[in-house]
């Protein structure tokens, strides 16, 4: 069940690729910065037709640190999938198949990862794409409002507020954009919610 952005709540399936450049402090799949199966990539699209499921999510990790992954995009979209990434923001989107919905964050200074935002990526997204934000202080809020501000994000994509895990409350932070009159979509992590924080949901 995808439990974040404008596919929340669809019947989604995921892979979930190895490896990550960053290391964000509120990280939930540190799980993947190694191990993992190789396969290939009829193996993989064997796996995702045994589920009759539209929509593919492609994640990590970082699934954009993984060289031959465009291609693998690009068969996933030529066969009628509905496509979409997450994508930690410090890797080139520019590659990716354009018929793919990228998901791509924005790291705050609460993450210690700040530094390795792209911001030259902002240029390549396309309106069906969505920027995300995850909020783990009021400093990383008030970071968010000037960066909106000064990308004009929200006239080019969604944007998309998420509450760290267990860091900000959900009422606070809708409070705190009902208040700026943020033209912004707070997000919850919906799996989570529903299962709780557990490997594999």
């Amino acid at each position: 069940m995808q439990g974040e952005s404008l596919t929340v709540g669809l019947p989604t399936v995921f892979v979930r690729l190895t490896g990550c450049p960053l290391r964000c402090s509120y990280c939930d799949t540190d799980y993947a910065f190694g191990g993992g199966e190789w396969k290939t990539y009829e193996e993989l699209l064997a796996e995702i037709e045994q589920y009759n499921c539209d929509h593919i999510c492609i994640t990590g990790g970082e699934p954009l640190a993984q060289k031959r992954v465009f291609e693998f995009f690009t068969m996933l979209c030529d066969k009628g999938y509905k496509v979409s990434t997450e994508t930690g923001g410090a890797n080139d989107i520019e590659p990716l198949d354009k018929r793919v919905m990228v998901v791509m964050d924005l790291k705050t200074p609460d993450s210690d990862e700040m530094a390795r935002n792209l911001y030259t990526n902002i240029e390549h997204l396309k309106s069906t794409d969505q920027i995300k934000f995850v909020i783990c202080s009021r400093k990383d809020y008030d970071w968010c409002k000037m960066t909106i501000e000064q990308y004009d994000l929200t006239s080019k994509c969604e944007v998309l507020f998420s509450p760290s895990y267990e860091q900000v409350e959900y009422q606070t932070l809708a409070e705190w954009i009902l208040k700026d009159r943020l033209r912004v979509r707070m997000q919850v992590q919906l799996h989570k919610i529903i299962w709780g924080e557990k490997q594999g949901v």
